[in-house]
């Protein structure tokens, strides 16, 4: 008997797939001499509002790794995401345990198709737009969904998290 091909590309993108949810590859070529952060980069180069790309942040509450996915244009508030997340304490993970954690590279980090599938918020601001762009899995690859389609598919919660 043969074996079941899985689809091709990145794991997040493979799990959009096989979840059967629309939507859209937006891939560009990343610079890496831009001054721009992944994120800010990716709006310019896809003519896209910032607002509308959401960037991939691994963070420890309280010991635990958690993923927030915020606005680009946004700050994370860390209070509010331990609040959200049941924790007392939350800090940035280091870049290396974010990677290992997730199997993507910083700056490729997706919320979806993950090594491991970490608890994850969803920014609620995010929840306003038709459509969202975040990571597919690399470096000058991202994924358009509707808002509601990265939260089923990631098991998210959404909040308030950025200001």
């Amino acid at each position: 008997m043969a074996k079941k091909k899985a689809p091709a590309g990145t794991p997040a993108l493979r799990v959009l797939v096989q979840a059967g949810v629309a939507h859209v590859v937006r891939e560009y070529e990343h610079d890496p001499r831009s001054a721009l952060g992944f994120g800010e980069e990716a709006a310019a180069v896809l003519g896209v509002d910032p607002a509308r790309v959401l960037k991939t942040l691994v963070v420890s509450v309280d010991g635990a790794l958690t993923v927030a996915v915020v606005p680009v244009p946004g700050r994370l508030d860390l209070k509010a995401l331990a609040a959200t997340a049941g924790g007392k304490r939350a800090e940035m993970a280091e870049p290396a345990a974010a990677e290992r954690a997730t199997g993507y590279v910083v700056g490729g980090i997706s919320p979806l198709g993950q090594r491991s599938r970490l608890r994850t918020v969803v920014d609620a601001g995010a929840m306003a737009h038709p459509t969202v762009l975040v990571s597919a899995g690399r470096r000058g690859l991202d994924v358009e969904l509707a808002p509601a389609d990265l939260v089923a598919v990631t098991g998210a919660v959404t909040a308030v998290v950025s200001r």
